[in-house]
């Protein structure tokens, strides 16, 4: 058993339960494991009795904490009893999975905590020193201003807790520091989205070499041209699959939902054990603040002029001053570097 605390989280309004959303965050490590493979397992689970209400949520939150495992991303899932016309989004367990666009549910918090609590404990990575699992159960969303400050920059617990409703139950492991992404994960009103199809391995294959047939995905890049991030034609690479020993074998984004499947059945290779599409805020550009405020741990926007001809730092590191701040492309960012050291003095350009 875990050492979990359990927090009723204090609010300032009641609204009438239409749905449990549940988000969950910080359950991974860079030795494995992946929120959104727990997230497919909440839905395995949950789904023999309850029914998806709209998409499975990835929200990546404020890309410059410190303290991620990889993409600082969170997961929220929306149950009850499904109304409208039913689609699929994935299949688990050899079983299809569908999604509902409206749905209602009455049950309390309390009605699925020990199944949600059950997964989470088995498996998080809560052997990990850095990994804070959390998560939260309420019968309505958390504020909204909860998303845009976790997106752009860093949360207090305290803040995080606020935003929830009176009835939300949250319970935090060890530090707890993954209620921030959980509770900010159900507190996303999408102005845009993406949306990602995630598929998974086989438990005996997680830590071994994905095999992916590098020119399907190159066809696949072409014939859906509505996906996105897919292959790197510079350098000759997959970009689909992870390094990393976790469950996801690839995934593919795209700016169409409906595509996704195929997009996803046209890659050669090793087969998923199963899949799940989501909807998420990747390429949206929630995380940038829109004025220059230059705070730590921010994303910002600047434009200007380039003062002088760019540098070249030891480590091939491109350093260019614009307007008096020195905006730098460092040595991952391969052939970018090739278009920062072009620029002369008076090229007026933008820089995220």
């Amino acid at each position: 058993m875990f050492a979990g605390a359990e927090i009723l989280a204090p609010g300032e309004r009641s609204e009438v339960a239409m749905v449990l959303w549940i988000g969950v965050d910080d359950t991974d490590s860079l030795r494995g494991m992946c929120t959104t493979f727990l997230a497919a397992e909440l839905v395995r689970d949950l789904t023999r009795d309850f029914d998806l209400v709209g998409y499975p949520r990835l929200v990546r939150l404020n890309p410059n904490i410190p303290w991620k495992t990889r993409g600082n991303a969170a997961v929220c899932l929306r149950i009850g009893s499904g109304r409208g016309e039913p689609m699929t989004v994935g299949e688990l367990g050899g079983r299809p999975i569908q999604t509902f666009p409206r749905g209602r549910c009455d049950e309390p918090p309390a009605r699925v905590l020990d199944r949600v609590s059950r997964l989470v404990e088995r498996w998080s990575r809560i052997d990990d020193e850095t990994t804070n699992p959390g998560f939260t159960i309420s019968p309505t969303a958390a504020r909204a201003w909860l998303y845009w400050r976790a997106v752009r920059r860093i949360v207090t617990m305290d803040e995080a807790v606020a935003a929830a409703s009176t009835s939300a139950i949250v319970r935090g492991y060890k530090n707890g520091r993954g209620i921030i992404g959980a509770l900010a994960a159900t507190s996303w009103r999408p102005r845009d989205r993406t949306y990602e199809v995630l598929c998974y391995r086989k438990e005996s294959s997680w830590g071994t070499r994905r095999e992916i047939v590098p020119e399907s995905v190159k066809e696949m890049d072409i014939r859906f041209p509505s996906t996105f991030n897919s292959y790197d034609y510079d350098n000759e690479r997959v970009v689909i699959a992870p390094h990393s020993p976790c469950p996801i074998l690839f995934g593919i984004r795209g700016d169409e939902p409906g595509v996704l499947p195929e997009a996803m059945r046209s890659i050669r290779g090793e087969r998923p054990a199963g899949w799940l599409l989501f909807e998420t805020n990747q390429g949206t550009d929630d995380h940038v603040v829109p004025q220059p405020v230059m705070e730590p741990r921010q994303t910002i926007r600047v434009e200007g002029r380039v003062e002088r001809f760019p540098r070249i730092l030891r480590g091939g590191h491109v350093v260019v001053s614009l307007s008096g701040v020195d905006v730098t492309a460092y040595e991952p960012s391969k052939q970018f570097r090739s278009v920062v050291a072009a620029l002369w003095p008076g090229d007026r350009i933008g820089v995220i």
